[in-house]
């Protein structure tokens, strides 16, 4: 039913009006871009008291996380507001608004007239009353700003107190831990989340959070912040306190309501709206987190999008879409866990009646509520696969009577379109990036989108929780008539997770050992496939400050040489860019008479090879040496291959050697998915065969070119093109911003080459050398960390790892057989 609110039209000539909105944040933009598509007559102003444009809010914890920047937020770059000539004014917070005159007052002191008025000021956070809340140290977490705040504040060992265990308080934590702070949440209520979970779902969650090492305390009433003039304590109802570096305030949040009050609207707990959106004055209008609808406020993503589109209708005068409302419905990740709840889940209201599955090994958990035959409302914890199915019973009110016996989990329907078939265009996909059914279609059909990666990157569905990727993948199963399935690779049966997933759940819960990650995740034991993978990710995520399990790795790792078939052990020692010296080659040539060694062999990788070498000589072998580890054993910096260029070469235009010896001091002894090569030639004649290696620098006269994904082994790749430089810097930055990126996107034992066409080149280019400032500069210091925790294995030849490391094991041929 519509409020009892005159009904408007706006005159249809052809005079430009004044459409201001105050707002630049996820509601007000995405009713704009609504707006848009009617081609409307209006000149469109928008008032922004952040200084940033449009962005992403739900993704605000994965920029606390680190796992997003900034900038990977962003929704409605400047160019789109240029495109759209909308004149954006950002950091002017408007404090007054006058129906009358039809201006709204800036805190710069400007006054803008309008002719129609969009507000879409959001909500506030709710700041319980508790002493000293306002002390140094404490935060909310609502914007990119408070987000910055605190990872300008957060550091490893913080103690950090989250006040509030809903949603948001919830996101802050892991964001928090995920930067090292050692997390409490601390939640008035007996269950986390209660809007959206029951005391059972709850507690699910909370079990989980414990044993990622977020201490989680329930029932607690905080009283005070204590502390000499910064934040020390968090102090509770009944006098119990504890420790505390940093707090984040996340106790709700309630409709920002300020302006709609200045302007004389009609305000409950919201600015008042009907079904067409409109407020009690003709010409101002509200849409998002601000207004209150048959007596509801919204606060999520979905309902917000659809307020949207009958807003943009009714004020661009082709009033006749109605807003009836919003099931309410939530589906997301919460710490690694896939959560969703819809509809009224209290089985005790109404004569309702549950019907309820649980498996605590597994962590799933699953609750129907049923009034009348027909679906209530559903809570999924755990696995959320059938999620689509129960939002479609409850907004059609199906009959259940008959299905009893399937309604946990639903027989397979014989047509594998029918959820993607039964959902409207205009419903929601993506509730972290507001993607419609429609938009997605539209994708497909103009864009020519046939796979996931391709579909992130036109819509951005899916690039946020991942939680509507199974129903993204049907929907291009579908439409797309190209589809391209991509496939997720499971490691191994022991440890039943993508790799993608894996290096998510390891980054968000701070799991630093490959036995931790296979007791939580795995069978506990592990095998010679997944523990050297996991023990790869560890080092990569974590940049070598982790828990390093030499068990985990293969034999060559354990010992630093290349096992061979009789059991003895190849030694290659580093020779950078392929340059050595007469002390070195003396040094070779001793060690190979002193240890008998009966094969030295010169390598096609401008090293020498001692073959035949005794394990329990290694160490010996290495210290006579004197040189570093060629890790010609390991999947890591192998080596780079190089011309004599300017140096000696009549041809060459580059100082090929100085560059190919620095690009290797700089990657060695540093961990990668697979073996990696590299060469640098002084000129295109390419005699260092650079073209077929991992990652290849081409002199050129003033320039580099730098090449990535070739190879001459097995299967023969020339590189693709990455970018061409000036500079040697410029080319020895760009190839470690590759160099990074390969680390932690690539799959473990994935060559670059099938790397790099997996992904496309040009997705390569445009998430490295054509990413932004800040993004190449993560990877870069993220690699310089790795490298500052590198060191020359080698050098265990002075402090065993293990007592037995060195000790020679017989061949089974010669071993005594007991009888």
């Amino acid at each position: 039913m519509s409020l009892p609110l005159t009904e408007r039209e706006l005159p249809n000539d052809a005079v430009a009006k004044k459409l201001v909105v105050v707002g630049n944040g996820m509601a007000g933009v995405a009713c704009v871009e609504q707006i848009l598509r009617h081609a409307p007559k209006f000149n469109i102003t928008i008032f922004g008291d952040e200084t940033h444009v449009n962005y992403n809010r739900i993704l605000l914890s994965s920029v606390l996380a680190g796992e997003k920047s900034p900038d990977d937020i962003v929704l409605n770059g400047r160019d789109w507001y240029e495109q759209n000539n909308i004149d954006l004014k950002l950091g002017v917070r408007i404090v007054d608004v006058d129906p009358m005159a039809k201006t709204v007052t800036g805190n710069d002191g400007s006054v803008t007239t309008f002719d129609k008025l969009l507000l879409a000021t959001g909500s506030i956070p709710i700041i319980p009353s508790i002493e000293d809340v306002m002390k140094d140290g404490v935060f909310v977490f609502r914007n990119l700003d408070d987000t910055r705040s605190l990872l300008e504040r957060s550091r490893p060992g913080l103690k950090a107190v989250v006040i509030g265990g809903g949603l948001l308080g919830l996101e802050a934590a892991r964001g928090l831990q995920v930067q090292g702070c050692e997390v409490t949440v601390v939640h008035l209520m007996d269950t986390l989340m209660e809007r959206q979970l029951d005391p059972v779902g709850g507690s699910y969650l909370a079990t989980k959070m414990n044993a990622m090492g977020i201490t989680v305390l329930l029932g607690l009433s905080t009283t005070a912040v204590l502390g000499n003039g910064k934040v020390e304590r968090v102090q509770f109802k009944g006098g119990g306190s504890i420790p505390a570096d940093l707090v984040v305030v996340a106790a709700g949040i309630r409709p920002n309501i300020e302006l709609g009050h200045k302007a004389g609207l009609e305000i409950k707990r919201g600015i008042v709206v009907n079904d067409y959106m409109e407020t009690s004055h003709p010409d101002i209008f509200a849409v998002g987190e601000c207004v209150q609808h048959n007596g509801v406020c919204y606060g999520l993503v979905a309902p917000l999008l659809e307020q949207g589109k009958v807003l943009a209708a009714t004020i661009t005068g082709n009033k006749g879409p109605t807003y009836q409302g919003t099931v309410l419905a939530s589906k997301l990740k919460i710490m690694g866990v896939d959560v969703f709840s819809a509809g009224d889940f209290n089985e005790k209201a109404d004569g309702g009646e549950m019907v309820r599955y649980e498996d605590p090994s597994q962590g799933i958990y699953k609750k129907l509520t049923l009034k009348n035959g027909k679906l209530a409302g559903v809570i999924l914890v755990g696995d959320t696969s059938d999620s689509h199915r129960y939002m479609e019973w409850l907004r059609s009110e199906t009959d259940l009577t008959s299905m009893r016996r399937q309604l946990l989990f639903p027989e397979p329907s014989a047509d594998v379109g029918l959820d993607v078939a039964q959902m409207q265009d205009g419903e929601t996909v993506c509730g972290c990036m507001g993607v419609t059914k429609g938009t997605i279609i539209r994708a497909i059909h103009d864009k020519g989108v046939s796979t996931l990666a391709q579909l992130k990157e036109c819509t951005r569905a899916s690039s946020g929780c991942g939680s509507c990727t199974a129903l993204c993948q049907q929907l291009l199963k579908a439409v797309a008539p190209e589809f391209e399935e991509e496939t997720k690779r499971v490691i191994c049966k022991c440890i039943p997770f993508a790799e993608d997933n894996l290096r998510e759940i390891l980054r968000s819960q701070q799991l630093k050992s490959v036995q931790e990650v296979l007791e939580i995740y795995g069978n506990g034991v592990g095998c010679e496939v997944c523990k050297p993978a996991l023990s790869y990710m560890l080092d990569m995520l974590w940049c070598g400050d982790h828990e390093e399990d030499r068990s985990a790795r293969f034999i060559n790792d354990r010992v630093h040489a290349n096992i061979q078939k009789d059991g003895t052990f190849s030694v290659i020692p580093r020779m950078r860019g392929g340059v050595t010296s007469s002390a070195e080659l003396r040094r070779i040539a001793d060690v190979a008479d002193k240890y008998q060694v009966p094969m030295v062999k010169v390598t096609g990788s401008q090293r020498i090879d001692l073959l035949g070498i005794k394990k329990a000589d290694l160490p010996k072998v290495w210290a006579d040496l004197g040189m570093p580890s060629g890790q010609a054993y390991t999947k890591g910096v192998r080596m780079v291959k190089t011309c004599v260029g300017t140096e000696f070469c009549r041809f060459g235009v580059q100082d090929s050697t100085t560059a190919g010896i620095e690009l290797e001091r700089r990657f060695e002894n540093l961990f990668t998915p697979h073996k990696l090569k590299m060469g640098v030639v002084g000129c295109p004649r390419n005699c260092a065969e650079a073209t077929v290696k991992d990652i290849g620098l081409v002199g050129q006269e003033g320039s580099w070119q730098v090449v990535v994904g070739g190879a001459a082994g097995k299967k023969v790749r020339k590189a693709d093109l990455l970018v061409t430089v000036e500079t040697t810097e410029q080319a020895l930055e760009a190839a470690g911003v590759f160099f990074q990126y390969y680390r932690e996107n690539a799959n473990y034992l994935e060559r670059t080459y099938d790397f790099v066409e997996r992904l496309g080149i040009e997705k390569v280019r445009k998430d490295t050398v054509y990413a932004t400032a800040g993004v190449k500069r993560d990877l870069l210091d993220r690699l310089r960390k790795s490298k500052d925790h590198s060191y020359d294995a080698w050098l265990e030849r002075e402090t065993l790892n293990h007592p037995t490391q060195f000790l020679q094991i017989k061949p089974m041929e010669e071993a005594e057989v007991l009888i």
